[in-house]
């Protein structure tokens, strides 16, 4: 499971630390940040204490206002043993009753000098990658013509092979052999692992570095996910698809994206065929569907046929 704590935020971020320092390596397992507004006034009931809380000039400016036993008594149900971390933005000033009560329960107060609605956009894009749901896929992610293609198929079907060949018709390699797979909001990111970056396997070359060879525009340190290709060798007794109306899928985490299968044997050009496919996703995406256009003209033909019998 990811983990980020309050001392990767002081690293990302160069936030100051003001008091609980002990507390710095809680996890923050969220990555919604809590506004204690309501809070502020009294009202703990739905208090969301394991998030991340954001302290702006709002919040302060009416808790300044308060009695001094209010003061000490919000601050008090504020700094929990599950908060993970308090910010202040626009480098204001923590009240002493802040202080006191994180340094007893051990929350980290951060300040930023950003304001707080570009603070809280920053840290929440942060999180949301850092916290999204990852696998890792054994395949190869290229990107063509801005779609993200994933290959999959057996170890040694030629994914490697296709992918060097779509990068010397000018389109890029994202990750070779595993493809570490990211779940953010509704769509998925792959990405190299680090020790892969720009690395291509080839049988009989070896390891190539992509980016050496064809330059920086050959390759990506990211890229979304829209369709899949299983390559797998050419089965005689197996019915492949030769129209394309029915889509499969294939669910990865919790996100389900089309799948293609392309059958390997000597003669096809599979650099051409992916690279087609992908056009093809493309245009279906802009409401083009050869498939179903041609589906449709057939029955129109065979419909005219029976009413010419009649």
């Amino acid at each position: 499971m990811p983990k980020v704590t309050a001392n990767d935020l002081i690293k990302q971020f160069n936030l100051e630390i003001l008091a609980g320092e002990e507390g710095i390596y809680r996890p923050i397992t969220m990555s919604d940040i809590s506004r204690p507004g309501i809070e502020m006034a009294g009202f703990f009931t739905y208090y969301p204490a394991r998030r991340l809380q954001l302290l702006g000039r709002t919040e302060l400016s009416f808790f300044h206002q308060l009695n001094d036993k209010d003061k000490r008594e919000r601050m008090e149900k504020l700094c929990t043993y599950d908060t993970p971390g308090i910010i202040l933005s626009r480098g204001l000033i923590p009240p002493p009753e802040l202080m006191k009560s994180a340094e007893r329960n051990g929350v980290p107060i951060l300040r930023s000098e950003n304001t707080t609605t570009r603070l809280i956009s920053q840290l929440t894009t942060y999180l949301e990658a850092k916290l999204a749901k990852i696998t890792a896929v054994h395949g190869v992610l290229v990107d063509i013509y801005g779609i993200g293609v994933l290959l999959t198929g057996a170890s040694g079907v030629g994914k490697s092979e296709t992918a060097l060949d779509l990068v010397r018709r000018g389109h890029r390699l994202v990750a070779d052999d595993s493809v570490e797979i990211r779940q953010q909001e509704d769509s998925l990111v792959g990405s190299p692992p680090e020790l892969l970056k720009h690395l291509l396997e080839i049988r009989g070359l070896g390891i190539i570095d992509v980016m050496t060879l064809f330059g920086a525009g050959a390759v990506r340190p990211y890229n979304k996910i829209s369709m899949s290709i299983q390559l797998e060798l050419w089965d005689e007794n197996k019915a492949y698809d030769r129209l394309g109306i029915e889509e499969e899928t294939i669910t990865i985490l919790d996100t389900d994206i089309p799948k293609y299968t392309l059958p390997v044997r000597p003669g096809r050009n599979l650099a051409v065929l992916v690279e087609v496919a992908a056009m093809n996703f493309r245009l279906k995406r802009l409401g083009i569907n050869a498939a179903q256009e041609f589906s449709e003209r057939l029955t129109n033909v065979i419909e005219d046929g029976d009413r010419d019998e009649y």
